[in-house]
């Protein structure tokens, strides 16, 4: 007796009786839309990936990996000054913005490729062009319908600006990678981590630079101490910082740009950036036309199994808004292809103790709870700080800081936060974030002994809980 369509969805003759041209259709070819293809695909699901602009999304081609590089550039001119304390002498270096752009470009190109292959390797049909759903299990590109069992929107998000006049006379970050020419002057709008991050990258490419936030202190959502000690940091490196400061608009006279200010106030530029936040991309896929329940800022609502309300449709990402970050996007889509296609349990992803870094300068790396939400969630609890200056600068007499800093809660003796500001921050707390996640005491950090010298073994050094707020 052949089998239903109650039966396993591998059944041919469940496949043969729905008759869709795929299992699951995924629109949007980044991150975690390509995860979710290829580990879908390896499980024998008959796959296709729709991406209307270049393989990879965001992250490859206009966020972390070409930022990544970038902030890798802007750091040079500081390492050939420190080199003379080291007994190296040179002659006065130059900067050539063209090269750095350009083989920053061949780079993403090169990865670009990587990703088709990778595709193809796992059998996964590539279709370029803007796909848009017809109806729950059909999506439309270049003028040809494709039907699916399951469609996974992962189209990632956008970035958002406010409307006021002469915004046409900024740009936005996906802009930044291919400047024809670099500023002298650059003022950045916006306070999130992409703001602070650029205006590190123009201040230490050689530009003039300015951050111009609405707010009285710019990373809302990050630690209040890692907020205060990025401000002083980026001050000492000749970042500009102005809060409370509202763009009016933007006017034009030749090549300079001048911003007007709520307070009257005037700021000329060459370049005006506005990293004002980021918004989901769901502009033009027809959810709402075939019922998609979508926040006020257009996110998907999804289940903890990333199931819209219309049962074919899932999302994951940016898209969802929960946490803008590609690793998150990339468990996010392995979740989906095993639960649609894998055998076990469904599986769910756990949002909480999700290392991040800034990669301002210096570095910020943090996981966990903040020291007000601890206060709010936990009540009682002690916090451990340190600010020092790195070895390093013993020599070269640069007035950097580092800053590191535990959040334990009292009556478990659990360490629920872990954050640090300077050199390799990144790196160090994506270790740490695995003793965080693990449930590793103060007293379990106290046992392990550091490796010296390091700034890392400050973590497992700090001994006297700091008294007050």
């Amino acid at each position: 007796m052949g089998c239903t369509a109650g039966d396993d969805w591998r059944c041919d003759e469940v496949r043969k009786a729905v008759k869709y041209d795929f299992d699951l259709y995924v629109i949007g070819a980044g991150s975690g839309g390509v995860r979710a293809s290829r580990v879908a695909s390896g499980l024998g699901a008959r796959v296709a990936v729709a991406e209307s602009t270049h393989l990879g999304g965001t992250c490859v081609n206009v966020g972390c990996v070409p930022k990544k590089l970038f902030v890798y550039g802007a750091h040079f001119a500081e390492d050939f000054e420190d080199a003379a304390a080291y007994g190296w002498s040179a002659s006065a270096p130059g900067f050539d913005w063209d090269r750095l752009r350009d083989n920053k470009t061949a780079e993403i190109k090169r990865l670009q490729g990587i990703y088709r292959n990778l595709l193809a390797g796992a059998g996964v049909t590539i279709h370029e062009g803007r796909a848009r759903l017809a109806d729950p299990h059909t999506v439309e590109v270049n003028g040809a319908a494709f039907t699916a069992a399951h469609i996974l929107v992962a189209t990632g998000s956008r970035p958002w600006t406010p409307d006021f006049p002469g915004l046409e006379h900024a740009i936005i970050s996906d802009d930044a990678f291919y400047l024809p020419r670099f500023p002298r002057r650059a003022v950045v709008v916006g306070g999130g981590y992409i703001a602070v991050e650029f205006a590190g990258i123009f201040a230490g490419l050689g530009a003039q630079t300015q951050l111009l936030y609405r707010g009285p202190l710019f990373l809302r959502g990050f630690d209040d101490g890692v907020r205060r000690f990025v401000a002083d940091e980026l001050e000492k490196k000749g970042v500009a910082l102005r809060f409370n400061a509202v763009v009016d608009r933007i006017d034009k006279a030749g090549a300079e740009r001048v911003l007007t200010l709520a307070d009257g106030g005037k700021v000329p530029a060459d370049l005006v950036l506005c990293a004002t936040g980021r918004r989901p991309n769901v502009a033009g896929l027809g959810l709402r036309e075939v019922g998609v329940a979508l926040a006020d800022n257009g996110a998907v609502l999804v289940d903890e199994e990333y199931r819209s309300n219309v049962p074919s449709i899932l999302a994951i990402g940016d898209v969802i808004d929960r946490m803008q970050l590609t690793p998150v996007a990339i468990a996010e889509g392995m979740c989906v292809a095993h639960n649609l296609f894998g055998a076990g349990p469904p599986r769910r992803l756990a949002y909480d103790n999700v290392p991040t870094a800034v990669f301002c300068q210096p570095h910020i790396g943090t996981v966990g709870l903040t020291e007000a939400e601890a206060q709010r969630r936990l009540g009682a609890i002690e916090v451990y700080e340190s600010s020092f200056k790195p070895m390093k600068h013993t020599l070269t007499g640069r007035g950097e800081h580092t800053f590191m800093k535990i959040v334990v809660e009292q009556a478990t003796d659990r360490v629920v936060g872990l954050h640090m500001v300077g050199p390799e921050a990144g790196e160090i707390v994506q270790g740490m974030a695995v003793a965080v996640n693990a449930g590793a005491t103060k007293r379990q950090f106290d046992a392990t002994i550091g490796i010296h010298p390091t700034a890392a073994e400050e973590f497992v050094t700090m001994r006297e809980a700091r008294d007050g707020p």
